[in-house]
């Protein structure tokens, strides 16, 4: 009892709980919980912007290489396109250039045969001259009528000569590659397959042959 007694109220006022104090820890712990739940918020927030701002970066960098990727292939098509009219082009200047070279070529094939004929035909007008004159002579006998056979003839097979047109040779035996034969006869005479008979004289210039000897053979 005297310990009781002799305690201290003071003391004892400072062991016993202040419910004021209570409460004020209890308000305090409160705003702790609010601002750690708003801390917590606003990091989930931030995190939430980040992930967003990330997943938009890679959308804008999605999209600047799907960009880039149409470009590359919108040039290749330029580029294909180009070169396709290029090609059309070169085509087109090639078609003209054979063209102008085929029709060319047929004007100087042209030209060249006209060329020939008017050779051939120049070295033959002699041979007309003489015998349209032949024909003006009224009062000629027959041997002057020979004779003027004889040189136009000599004329005319001049003419060949400069031609280079020559005569197929029949003293040969017979060649399948120069005379053609009609007829054929035994004759114990004769040589195996040789010409017993011209029926016509063929002709050659160089290994071009005009027109074949046809020919009777023998055997």
């Amino acid at each position: 009892m005297t310990e009781d007694k002799n305690r201290n109220p003071k003391n004892v006022a400072s062991d016993e709980v202040n419910p004021q104090d209570t409460v004020e820890e209890a308000g305090m712990d409160q705003e702790v919980s609010v601002e750690e739940s708003e801390e917590m918020e606003t990091s989930a927030e931030d995190e939430t912007a980040e992930e967003k701002t990330e997943e938009q970066v890679e959308n804008t960098i999605d999209m600047k290489e799907l960009f880039r990727k149409k470009k590359e292939m919108l040039d290749g098509i330029r580029k294909l396109e180009n070169e396709n009219q290029t090609l059309k082009d070169r085509l087109a200047r090639l078609n003209a250039e054979y063209e102008n070279y085929r029709k060319r070529t047929q004007k100087e094939k042209d030209g060249i045969y006209t060329d020939s004929i008017v050779e051939v035909v120049k070295e033959l007008l002699p041979v007309l001259d003489n015998l349209e004159a032949s024909l003006k002579v009224e009062s000629a006998d027959v041997e002057s009528l020979r004779k003027g056979v004889e040189m136009t003839l000599t004329q005319f097979r001049e003419s060949l000569q400069k031609l280079k047109v020559t005569e197929i040779d029949t003293e040969a035996p017979f060649d399948p590659n120069f005379h053609e034969a009609v007829m054929h006869v035994d004759d114990p005479s004769l040589g195996e397959k040789e010409i017993a008979q011209v029926f016509l004289k063929g002709y050659q210039r160089d290994e071009k042959i005009i027109r074949y000897s046809v020919v009777k053979v023998a055997n």
